[in-house]
């Protein structure tokens, strides 16, 4: 049986500026997600790929286009909606890891619940949890400078996980990752997309991290280039 379409991306334009300043960094693509895929997009500095993760994640308003994400087109949707949209549809994973220094692992982790729901033995189970699967259980208490480049960034996976969203949109999560880290966080999104069946798109700046995923879009000048399967 054919898995369904959870995004579905249709002429994709995103302009800046006017007149002789007017530059056009996404050029009219347009591409589908299945539920419990794993896609990567990919290309060189420039090709549009981060101004189309920024529409797709709602961080930014396409000039023109349809992005239907779970049966909706968001970019219709009010900016409060888009809010909650954000927090309880999408997971995020930053390459920067975006922890807050105050606050220890498994704080970090059910932050997003927090702030929708307050602290509950629930959500510190939850949290627990998945610290457990990810193996950093022994690491809750302590704060992100405590902690390795690699083990931040799973941590910030956790976080995108226990919101149980949609699907996790993970921005070059191995950008600042030495090749043995970057390894190790691939294998450990890799590994979430099959037991766990989450459908995971990633921003991926690695050719030999291609491997990993089920489809490969490639971005060159605003427009789609191929399609690597």
């Amino acid at each position: 049986m054919d898995k369904k379409i959870i995004l579905s991306v249709k002429n994709l334009v995103r302009t800046y500026g006017e007149g002789r300043a007017k530059t056009e960094a996404v050029k009219g693509i347009s591409f589908e997600v299945k539920k419990g895929e794993f896609i990567a997009l990919s290309g060189p500095s420039g090709s549009g790929k981060s101004t189309t993760f920024h529409q797709i994640s709602l961080l930014d308003n396409p000039t023109s286009g349809i992005i239907n994400f779970c049966g909706q087109n968001i970019i219709k949707l009010n900016e409060d909606n888009k809010s909650n949209f954000r927090l309880k549809k999408i997971g995020y994973v930053f390459q920067h890891y975006e922890l807050l220094p105050e606050l220890t692992a498994i704080e970090n982790i059910y932050l997003p619940l927090m702030v929708d729901k307050g602290i509950t033995t629930e959500i510190k189970q939850r949290a627990e949890k998945i610290l457990n699967e990810m193996n950093l259980l022994e690491r809750k208490d302590h704060y992100p400078s405590e902690l390795s480049g690699g083990e931040q960034q799973r941590i910030a996976i956790a976080r995108a996980l226990i919101k149980e969203p949609e699907i996790i949109l993970a921005d070059e999560p191995t950008a600042n990752l030495d090749s043995l880290a970057g390894r190790r966080i691939m294998e450990t999104l890799k590994e979430l997309n099959e037991k766990k069946e989450i459908t995971i798109f990633v921003i991926n700046h690695e050719r030999g991290f291609e491997k990993y995923f089920d489809r490969v879009i490639r971005l060159k000048d605003g427009k789609i280039d191929r399609i690597k399967k």
